[in-house]
């Protein structure tokens, strides 16, 4: 926790949430954020992952059943909002920085063009990008109605954010650097 204070200042229980579409980098800087600045990493993506796993069936399949069962983002929102009220942490989801909104410290939205992010999800689950790119539209489709209609949230509109990084063009030391400064920037003010 000394890290976290010597870095934070006065706000040494941060809640920092990176949000973003499918295969935008949104995992891969929320990690690497709460490794720099030694905090706790919650994924809602894996609680929804983990469900699909238990019932057996594809994300594509879930969010499908999502549409008509508000329980499961209920419950993924729950899980998410009370590791926040816990501080010292980077929590990760589509949707999690409108739903922590009120709590966080920086919100971060992680992001790329659709066929780049295809090409990326094809590559790290070893799909063909035919797949990959029917997955990626369907869980986008199904999230955006969902969003929508159960929260009244718009996933498109920006204007919560703090930071916005386009990963297209970053690798992933580029793009965490400057997140990395936008937060200290954030957190000092």
């Amino acid at each position: 926790m000394i890290f976290s204070v010597i870095r934070f200042g006065d706000r040494s229980l941060p809640v920092i949430v990176v949000s973003g579409p499918p295969g935008g980098g949104k995992t891969t800087q929320a990690k690497k954020i709460a490794e720099y600045y030694n905090l706790r990493y919650h994924s809602a993506g894996s609680i929804f992952r983990g469900i699909a796993r238990e019932k057996g069936i594809s994300i594509e399949e879930l969010s499908l059943i999502a549409l008509r069962d508000p329980s499961i983002d209920i419950e993924i929102d729950r899980r998410s909002y009370e590791e926040a009220l816990k501080r010292d942490l980077v929590l990760d989801g589509h949707l999690t920085a409108w739903i922590v909104s009120e709590i966080a410290d920086v919100r971060i939205l992680v992001t790329a063009p659709l066929s780049v992010r295809v090409h990326r999800i094809a590559h790290r689950d070893n799909k063909s990008f035919e797949d990959a790119l029917r997955e990626t539209i369907t869980r986008e489709y199904t999230q955006y109605k969902r969003f929508v209609e159960y929260y009244g949230i718009d996933p498109l509109d920006y204007t919560i954010f703090d930071i916005i990084v386009n990963t297209e063009k970053l690798g992933p030391e580029e793009a965490f650097e400057v997140i990395r400064r936008g937060i200290e920037k954030i957190l000092k003010a």
